[in-house]
């Protein structure tokens, strides 16, 4: 079963997520809009192997974003065609009974963006790092925008919830 406004809303006071902007502008009817806390480009190739014993994690650096006006409160990246790594602002709680599925919002798929992400297993806490594609020639994103959409996944309660190097 797919978390409801309602429920989500609830689970979120009780902790499921931490460090949100407006609470009532992230709540959708069936998900949790996640918001750009950072921007990186990636520096180097990465490797990838079964065991994770010869997995190399990419080093990236943080594309600072500029401010367009004196007056804006929040500045934007200008972003070339290419893959791109955001950190969200938010970080989650993921208790051992939910899991989590990340879709791109349909405004980011519009303007030629889009979003990748691992299932978010049950257990992970801590701020979560995706892929932004960008296949347009360039796209401009301000600090704290909505980019993708979180839905909460009802699962058995796992014994051994998330185990993996990635959360906090």
């Amino acid at each position: 079963m797919i978390l409801n406004r309602k429920q989500i809303k609830k689970e979120v006071e009780k902790g499921l997520v931490e460090d949100y902007p407006h609470l009532e502008t992230h709540l959708q009817p069936n998900g949790f809009d996640i918001t750009v806390g950072e921007i990186h480009r990636f520096k180097e190739p990465g490797r990838l192997d079964f065991s994770n014993s010869e997995r190399e994690i990419p080093e990236t650096e943080k594309i600072e974003p500029e401010r367009k006006n004196k007056e804006d409160d929040y500045r934007w990246w200008k972003l070339q065609k290419g893959s791109y790594k955001i950190k969200t602002n938010e970080r989650f709680n993921m208790p051992n009974d939910l899991a989590g599925i990340v879709f791109p919002r349909s405004s980011l798929l519009r303007m030629g963006c889009t979003t990748e992400t691992g299932v978010w297993d049950a257990g992970f806490s801590g701020k979560a790092e995706f892929i932004l594609m960008v296949m347009n020639e360039e796209v401009e994103i301000k600090e704290n925008a909505r980019v993708a959409q979180l839905l909460f996944v009802t699962t058995e309660e796992v014994e051994d919830g998330y185990r993996g190097v990635y959360g906090e």
